[in-house]
């Protein structure tokens, strides 16, 4: 594979308010998944001190990725200029984010709720990150 292969994937960019729990388990699945098709990433328009710890647990595992050692909390500056914008369901509309492709996955946050709460989140958010390899192996 040529640099410049990696260099044509798009750029997802998973939104959330804190880029604390719910776009930072959507980037970690991003980069296990789909990474073959696009670049992962998640940012936030506010920061919260640390990844969600019950996120960082439950990833840890069922996947065995450590989000604490792969990944950290992000502003929506802090990260390019995405091809692909996903909102995790909190309303949250991002107009300073040009894209080719935007959408609202509609996800509970399961913040300070118990793992089986969490684990319908992770499927859920497994279960489209799939599909939008699916969508996007096909080109944008």
């Amino acid at each position: 594979m040529s640099l410049n292969h990696t260099v044509n994937k798009p750029k997802v960019a998973f939104i959330c308010v804190h880029n604390s729990c719910r776009s930072q388990m959507a980037e970690a699945l991003g980069k296990h998944f789909a990474s073959d098709v696009f670049e992962s990433y998640s940012a936030g328009i506010e920061l919260k001190d640390r990844i969600n710890q019950d996120a960082v647990r439950l990833i840890k595992q069922k996947y065995d990725i450590d989000m604490e050692e792969t990944q950290k909390i992000k502003l929506l500056e802090d990260i390019p200029n995405p091809d692909v914008v996903i909102t995790m369901g909190c309303n949250v509309k991002c107009p300073a984010l040009p894209c080719k492709l935007r959408e609202d996955w509609g996800l509970e946050d399961p913040s300070e709720k118990n793992d089986e709460e969490f684990f319908k989140i992770i499927n859920q958010i497994e279960h489209n990150i799939l599909e939008l390899k699916e969508r996007l192996s096909n080109g944008l």
